[in-house]
């Protein structure tokens, strides 16, 4: 059946990738040029190509007013990188059965690809009721006995119960709220159901766009976005991969099932060789398509290099940002092997309950108060700018509250006179102002700090890392250790001069792979070069997000009492 290459990937479910296609109407550009902004523009009649994958490559978006697209707004233009962190606004038409959320909606292993829905009405099921209303969480899809099912989720009570739901089931299914946030990249792989809009409520703007800004200036609204896609697809004779938009006046033809689809190169993401087992470690691959405006040593990556992926692994990194009171700041993920040492910077402190966290049994906090606090009561403190405290640890006192005597959380100090200390007790829900006082000289390793003391934490680079061609912390005046992450990572090297190896990101990093028949002829890789990596802001919080994500926050600090 011919179609158009819109019409085709629109109807494409991604699970029967890859398929082959024949251009039975083709297209041809002025002259011999093969690309034209980075896409495939020459298409012969005739021609066979095997799509390995397709990705929205743009968004056209309208500013939205009650879920509908303004009278007054007209479509723009949006990369999927433009800055901006987005919340979902659920959709409210329906999905008529399970088959059809699974078709439309991107059901996969992380967090995002857990989407979640609930029905007006009860799914009464072999051991379990699914009541009207009740969130369910679609986690993963596999087959039993033939049939293909949907593993699901709803938690009871802290507790959660698991059970799956075929295909067949048919009803009506609503979009949950979502209260996360998301970039506009995330959003255009995970978040946009095939043959729909999505609305998306902007949360906050990030960096200022370098380019011309086709958003209305401060815009703090709704958008409606609707996807342009870019197929990927490989050609025969060729080994890189071809990039060509959805809406390329072509018309092909599904040929799969009758033509040899092995004689085709079968091109791996880092994801798809990082899920390879242990045992078909090390391997030779031929990078088909580099990471894009990538800094050392990544721009040694580009297409046509042949490296040594050694082995996979997942490994801490400490998660470090500049200490700076304007914007950008800058963000680094440090590596344990850093032979850099550091030395301690004052940190900051807003409440007084910060205090209490900040404070450890192994060393005495010693503050300055840089904001005054007049006490309500007269059994507690009032604060001057410039008074000193050595802080001891939280308690209740009782003090007298509209005629009445009340108990309050309290934090007990004492404050540094010029020849004598005064026990004190500052109210935990007091907002001020204060800043450490550093007695400590040493210098330490970066081990040392993860085991001595809690994040975050204040550090300068003292003494820079010599291994390093450029040590980039080493320029920073200040920087705060905000958490230990664990992330994946692919140990490898360059076949034509195994020296070194380094670290390669798996999923911070857009790289397409093929594999070659050749024998690995050392399985020991070479000394791993110890690498500080620079993110951008959006990779910052979405680091942060998926480590919070597995941590129970906080409790609030205690309120003013009213």
């Amino acid at each position: 059946m011919v179609s158009t290459l819109e019409r085709f990937i629109h109807s494409l479910d991604p699970r029967s990738l890859p398929r082959v296609l024949q251009i039975q109407s083709g297209i041809y550009c002025q002259g011999s040029i093969y690309e034209l902004f980075g896409n495939e523009c020459c298409l012969a009649t005739g021609e066979v190509i095997k799509v390995i994958g397709f990705k929205i490559n743009k968004l056209i978006a309208s500013i939205c007013e009650n879920n509908e697209v303004s009278r007054f707004s007209g479509k723009v233009e949006l990369p999927v990188n433009f800055p901006g962190l987005y919340q979902v606004v659920a959709d409210k038409t329906p999905y008529a059965s399970i088959e059809e959320i699974t078709r439309k909606v991107s059901i996969g292993p992380t967090r995002f690809g857990h989407p979640c829905f609930y029905s007006p009405e009860d799914i009464k099921l072999a051991n379990l009721t699914i009541k009207q209303g009740e969130q369910i969480t679609f986690n993963s899809m596999e087959e039993v006995n033939g049939t293909m099912i949907v593993k699901c989720g709803v938690v009871r009570n802290n507790q959660a119960h698991f059970f799956t739901l075929p295909l067949s089931q048919e009803g009506a299914f609503y979009e949950c709220d979502d209260a996360q946030i998301y970039t506009l990249k995330e959003i255009a792989e995970w978040k946009i159901p095939k043959s729909r809009s999505r609305v998306v409520k902007l949360s906050k703007a990030l960096q200022t766009w370098d380019f011309f800004n086709p958003l209305p200036e401060d815009f703090e609204g709704c958008l409606i976005l609707t996807p342009v896609y870019e197929v990927q697809a490989v050609m025969k004779f060729r080994k890189d991969i071809v990039h060509i938009l959805s809406d390329l006046d072509v018309e092909v033809k599904d040929i799969t099932d009758c033509y040899d689809i092995s004689s085709f190169l079968h091109p791996l993401s880092l994801e798809d060789v990082f899920e390879r087992t242990n045992k078909e470690f090390p391997m030779v691959a031929e990078i088909m398509e580099g990471p894009l405006g990538s800094s050392k040593p990544f721009n040694q990556l580009y297409r046509g290099k042949e490296i040594i992926i050694y082995k996979k692994y997942q490994t801490t990194r400490i998660l470090a940002s500049e200490i700076r009171s304007d914007s950008p700041k800058r963000y680094f993920l440090i590596p344990m092997s850093y032979k850099g040492k550091f030395k301690r910077r004052p940190r900051e402190f807003l409440t007084a309950y910060d205090l209490e966290i900040a404070r450890t049994e192994k060393e005495q906090l010693h503050v300055v108060a840089t904001k005054a606090f007049d006490s309500p009561h007269e059994e507690l403190f009032s604060v001057a700018v410039g008074d000193q405290f050595l802080v001891h640890q939280c308690q209740t006192s009782e003090v007298l509250y509209e005629g009445r005597k009340k108990l309050i959380d309290v934090l007990a100090c004492e404050q540094i006179l010029s020849s004598a200390y005064k026990k004190v007790l500052l109210p935990m829900y007091m907002e001020g102002g204060f800043v450490e006082v550093i007695h400590d000289k040493k210098q330490y390793w970066l081990s040392e700090i993860c085991k001595q003391f809690r994040l975050p934490f204040n550090v300068k680079v003292a003494v820079r890392d010599l291994s390093i061609e450029e040590d980039v912390l080493a320029a920073m005046p200040g920087l705060q250790f905000e958490e230990v992450l664990t992330d994946s990572y692919l140990l490898i090297s360059s076949t034509s001069s195994p020296v070194e190896s380094w670290e390669i990101p798996v999923y911070r990093l857009n790289m397409l792979v093929h594999l070659l028949n050749t024998d690995v002829q050392t399985v020991a890789p070479p000394v791993t070069k110890t690498m500080v990596e620079e993110i951008s802001e959006e990779q910052y919080y979405m680091v942060r997000r998926y480590e919070n994500q597995t941590l129970h926050p906080p409790p609030r600090p205690p309120k003013k009492p009213t």
